[in-house]
């Protein structure tokens, strides 16, 4: 992309290797890279973008953007693929790594647009860090765009996973689970399992001189989740259970090399004892969800088997307990990942920010009083209706970026807001990129849980927030995890003060504190009110 003498935006149509910039002079308006080969300059104006795609095919003198087998322009979509193979990687792990990842997105938003092209992770794709193509993307009217995931990843799930179906079946799938975890029966006792969980948990942190945020969430939130899919309580199975899962999700980003010894393999072993694990407690619930078919489902597997039984696929109906099976595996990804990063980070953020925090304890403290006054127990909304509490829940969620974006490919030319994304193209939609613009949130790196009092209608309608995800695939368990998020706030900001150590956020290959978060902790008695001035 450049400018002609006259200021007019030009795409460059060429067969560029490397990251070099093409000059424009001369009488004719254009000049030969040797380094690049032939190339036309065509000027880019309102009456003419709708057909770039084909004009610009039919003049090339070689042949143009030839990869992922794909021959496309993208019009408004500029850049150069970067070095062969390993294109852009090198420089986006680096930023991943850096204390602002985002700094990969927005340099070349400022010199490409919202919307560029790029090779990273071996995959040449358009990046979007623009909020309404995201949407549309995520929207995926009419199913032009289907998921596309790194090859190491639709390795070690496979092409079924829930990450992959689309369609009906991941519509299904998506349905069934999402209205049973926002059933009242499951509200009720999962509101219970979750505070009993989290009060064992904190309780062995008063014996601990120092606590590792990090990991002790983890034992938890799996615990949990583990719970909520199969009825499988604290004990050996657990243990064992979580030992081949950590084994398994080392799998997820990975060099997709598949012979003994290298990572992919070991996850794919681990998954085949995993799936071995849980299969067995499926086999055993097939006949007692058969005899109390009528009774509310206690987890994921009874509503599982119970879609099978109905004979909604017959895909399912040949081989069901691998179907169950598999699906119950996948959805422990989010215990493993999502759930405690969350927290560890909610408790990095409130250590930074003292004022925030004494604003937490006072909005639990208060509702802790009216509960012991009153003799009642806790229940959902008690939790939900937590308004700071849950605006340092999205805060957290806006900051970590724990999912940073969602990778889909399109099935047909599509065009939105002017850019072009060619048949064949994979998309990249930048959640991260959207959460830390400042055109969006005013001062994007400053934890703030006070400006979701400022932003107008619900979060989890604002287009330009996405920690869950999007359109049809939105996370089913949304309200549940922001559940398990202030349960545990809750408990810890009455039951506890902390010192936290220097720690730093990583953010590939996955987001995590670098040294797992230490802090130590003392019990407080907290009968005082406290009063925090309006921030």
């Amino acid at each position: 992309m450049g400018k002609t003498d006259k200021g007019e935006r030009v795409l460059f149509v060429g067969k560029p290797l490397f990251d070099k910039e093409c000059l424009v002079n001369g009488d004719d308006g254009m000049k030969r890279n040797p380094e690049i080969g032939d190339f036309v300059e065509v000027p880019i104006v309102k009456s003419t973008r709708e057909s770039l795609y084909g004009e610009a095919l039919a003049i090339s003198k070689q042949s143009l953007l030839h990869d992922a087998g794909v021959n496309a322009v993208v019009a408004s979509c500029a850049r150069s693929l970067g070095w062969p193979v390993i294109g852009e990687t090198l420089a986006f792990i680096a930023c991943g790594y850096s204390s602002r990842p985002v700094t990969f997105m927005d340099k070349r938003k400022s010199l490409y647009g919202k919307a560029f092209k790029t090779n990273i992770i071996g995959t040449p794709i358009i990046i979007s860090t623009d909020a309404e193509v995201n949407k549309v993307v995520l929207q995926n009217h009419g199913n032009t765009f289907v998921p596309a995931y790194p090859k190491s990843i639709t390795e070690l799930l496979g092409e079924n996973s829930i990450l992959s179906i689309n369609g009906p079946h991941q519509k299904r799938l998506h349905t069934i689970i999402g209205a049973f975890f926002r059933s009242p029966h499951l509200k009720e006792r999962i509101t219970r399992d979750i505070e009993a969980s989290v009060g064992l948990t904190l309780d062995s942190w008063a014996q601990l001189p120092v606590v590792h945020v990090q990991d002790e969430i983890k034992r938890m939130t799996f615990e949990v989740l583990v719970k909520l899919l199969m009825s499988i309580s604290r004990g050996e199975d657990l243990d064992i259970l979580k030992l081949e899962f950590e084994e398994f999700i080392k799998g997820l980003i990975c060099i997709p090399i598949n012979f003994p010894g290298t990572r992919l393999y070991k996850s794919l072993k681990a998954k085949e004892r995993l799936i071995k694990i849980v299969k067995k407690v499926v086999k055993e619930r097939q006949v007692a969800t058969t005899e109390r078919k009528n009774s509310p489902a206690n987890d994921a597997v009874d509503v599982l088997l119970r879609d099978v039984s109905d004979g909604a696929s017959s895909d399912k109906q040949s081989q069901p307990l691998d179907f169950v099976s598999g699906k119950i595996v996948e959805m422990m990804i989010p215990g493993e990942e999502t759930m405690p990063t969350a927290m560890t980070l909610a408790v990095k953020f409130l250590s930074d920010n003292p004022v925030a925090l004494a604003k937490l304890v006072e909005e639990n403290m208060d509702v802790k009083r009216r509960k012991l006054e009153s003799g009642e127990e806790y229940n959902w909304s008690d939790y939900m209706s937590l308004s700071f509490t849950q605006n340092v829940i999205n805060e957290t969620l806006r900051m970590a970026n724990i999912i940073n974006g969602v990778w889909r490919k399109a099935l047909e030319d599509v065009e939105i807001k002017g850019y072009l994304i060619p048949k064949g193209w994979c998309v990249l939609a930048s959640f991260i990129s959207v959460h830390m613009d400042e055109d969006i949130y005013e001062n994007p790196y400053q934890f703030d849980p006070w400006r979701w009092d400022r932003i107008n209608g619900s979060a989890n309608s604002n287009v330009c927030f996405t920690p869950f995800g999007g359109g049809q695939r939105l996370c089913p368990g949304l309200e549940l995890s922001k559940l398990e998020i202030a349960i545990f706030l809750h408990q810890l900001v009455t039951r506890y003060s902390w010192t936290a150590e220097e720690d730093k956020i990583v953010s590939f290959p996955t987001v995590k504190m670098k040294r797992r978060l230490p802090i130590r902790v003392a019990p407080v008695e907290r009968t005082y009110h406290i009063s925090v001035e309006d921030h």
